[in-house]
């Protein structure tokens, strides 16, 4: 909602200015000059990126449109599944521990947190140290390096649909120079004609170079900007797992460890601890009663 509100205001402080000094409307409207800059910068985009990542540019276009951050719910079943997790690893027996990580669409633990499972990243990401915290030979700072190194990979994955956008807003004002170059060339060829299509003329080749800048600063680069937001608050429920397991492996009692995971979340968007611990308490509850 935010985007579309921004580029209303956006279209209607620029056409509303122009169409103030006298300008007329219809000047702007040149379908060819933006089939000419549009119909480029697309080519150039699947030119320069492999088709996973122009899928996933799409799908982040969407996410940015959607605001489709993590709200305090994806914080509370985050931090939910794996206090439930570590009460599990207190207290049972490796094979029953196994059977909730092995198998997380079966797992009752899991069931209880549907957005943390459809997540299937951050459920496999989970899945894979609460395995290894199973086997118990490795140490919490070789385990903080692995989880580091992955945290990198998922963020520089996540983030190449943010530079594929970036790559194309950054080409846009040529390619809108290109526009205005081939409508000169069209123009010359015209200089037998009176004055007033001359001037036409002229004039819609320059629409190309507004084109091309406008929708480099004003919609492709705030988009890609937004993508970015969006995939970096994204990546923060790795952050809180991360910091959780490791207080764990490091002798924190579960009730501890997701503290120390709860204050990695942004203080716009933590939960209160009345707020994890009311959490916690229900899906205990639940828990108990499914057993």
């Amino acid at each position: 909602m935010g985007i579309l509100i921004g580029l209303v205001v956006t279209l209607g402080c620029v056409l509303g200015g122009f169409m103030a000094m006298g300008g007329h409307l219809h000047v702007l409207i040149q379908p060819w000059e933006a089939v000419i800059i549009c119909g480029a910068a697309f080519g150039t985009f699947l030119v320069a990126n492999p088709m996973k990542t122009v899928k996933d540019t799409g799908k982040g276009i969407l996410e940015a449109f959607k605001q489709a951050v993590p709200k305090e719910q994806d914080y509370l079943e985050t931090l939910g599944v794996l206090h439930s997790l570590m009460r599990e690893l207190r207290s049972k027996s490796r094979s029953e521990v196994e059977a909730h990580i092995d198998n997380p669409e079966e797992s009752a633990i899991f069931q209880a947190f549907p957005t943390v499972l459809h997540n299937h990243d951050l459920t496999h990401f989970i899945c894979d140290y609460c395995r290894i915290i199973i086997i118990g030979n490795a140490r919490s700072h070789e385990i903080e390096a692995l989880m580091d190194e992955e945290i990198q990979t998922i963020r520089s994955d996540k983030m190449k649909a943010y530079h594929a956008m970036v790559a194309v807003g950054d080409g846009l004002p040529a390619l809108g120079i290109v526009a205005a170059v081939l409508g000169v060339v069209k123009a010359m060829g015209a200089l037998d004609q009176s004055p007033e299509i001359l001037g036409g003329l002229i004039g819609a080749a320059l629409v190309g170079t507004f084109l091309g800048i406008f929708l480099s600063y004003s919609v492709v680069g705030p988009v890609a900007t937004k993508i970015k937001t969006v995939r970096e608050k994204k990546n923060r429920l790795y952050i809180i797992v991360k910091q959780t397991l490791l207080a764990y492996m490091n002798g924190a009692l579960p009730q501890v460890a997701i503290e120390f995971g709860r204050k990695t979340i942004s203080s716009y968007e933590r939960p209160t601890i009345d707020a994890v611990e009311q959490s916690t308490m229900n899906t205990g509850t639940v828990e108990k009663k499914a057993a």
